[in-house]
């Protein structure tokens, strides 16, 4: 089998799942949480779900159990999803997000060193380790990471690299702008500013929405791991971004002119997160140019088919949690 997914029943890692299996490909999967709601799983209904082996272990916990599934199945590819992701949360146990993102990676790692199958090891960081950018940036911007899960993931970035210099460990690094689309967690903004519209509920914008992203749509986010694989050059790092950036203030007035809803009844301003950064600009000149990578689905095409998946399934998911719940 050639696919292996770290982090799985993450929002990124099941929409890679989902595409994997409608090429027909087998796939294994590892998560330390259970397989998500089918409200949530955007690979429920696939209909090469037979394709894809599940198995619910932590990487903190379980270590010599996930070397005994890859030594089993022998990946070609191996996608690295996983990660404590949240950013202002993490802030309240630091040594939690360091004991993930850092060392039960470089625990994988010395392992994975040893694979002579393993071909590729893609990378999902985050543009977060370079803090606030108040220019666009390419991939030899320095680190500045402002939170400790900017710092444990800039620590991953520069460790897996060494990997790669001293064992030739087979490592792309890919960096993503914002990724959205159907299936994607409650809590995000996109989902969740769509919801509230939709359950006539007060929205929460942090810090007025001042802050700047760029957004990209899923299938575009699935096309860029795509393309990593198949064409990024080991031990190199890739921006995916679109070009055009947004306020958040600006991106939720664009979800309630969808919803035909006013701004003013949906929002309600309260304090920033601690750490958060402003913006992140990069670009993505050197995927369009290596890997013949950008992004085809527009903004509002992309809200307009989150949208019709949170009409379908809102009697299913106002049932569900909203808020990001920590797993220890």
């Amino acid at each position: 089998m050639s696919y292996f997914i770290l982090g799985s029943n993450s929002f990124s890692g099941a929409t890679y799942v989902n595409q994997l299996l409608l090429r027909g490909e087998c796939v294994i999967g590892i998560s330390r949480s259970s397989q998500p709601h089918p409200v949530l799983c955007p690979y429920h209904s696939n209909p090469n779900y037979k394709n894809f082996y599940f198995y619910q272990l932590d990487l903190n916990r379980h270590a010599q159990k996930i070397f005994d599934v890859i030594n089993k199945h022998k990946p070609k590819y191996i996608i690295d999803f996983a990660s404590q992701s949240m950013v202002a949360e993490s802030w309240l146990s630091p040594e939690a997000w360091y004991t993930t993102n850092i060392v039960a990676k470089v625990r994988l790692h010395q392992y994975l060193r040893q694979c002579d199958f393993l071909e590729r090891y893609i990378r999902i960081s985050t543009p977060e380790v370079y803090g606030h950018t108040p220019e666009k940036i390419t991939e030899t911007a320095r680190f500045n990471p402002s939170t400790p899960y900017a710092v444990s993931q800039a620590a991953m970035d520069m460790s897996v690299l060494a990997f790669y210099r001293q064992y030739q460990f087979p490592v792309v690094i890919t960096r993503f702008a914002n990724f959205y689309g159907p299936y994607q967690a409650l809590y995000r903004i996109i989902p969740r500013a769509i919801i509230y519209g939709f359950l006539n509920k007060e929205l929460p914008l942090h810090g007025g929405g001042a802050s700047i992203r760029a957004f990209i749509y899923s299938t575009d986010f699935t096309r860029g791991v795509d393309a990593v694989i198949q064409r990024g050059k080991l031990g190199e790092t890739y921006h995916f971004s679109d070009d055009h950036f947004i306020s958040i203030t600006d991106l939720i007035r664009k979800i309630t002119s969808l919803l035909q809803i006013p701004y003013e009844s949906l929002v309600t301003v309260v304090s920033d997160r601690p750490g958060k950064d402003n913006q992140y600009l990069m670009d993505a000149t050197k995927a369009q140019r290596e890997l013949d990578w950008k992004p085809r689905v527009l903004l509002e095409e992309g809200l307009y088919e989150t949208i019709h998946w949170v009409k379908k399934g809102i009697d299913s998911i106002k049932a569900l949690p909203f808020e990001y719940i920590h797993k220890d």
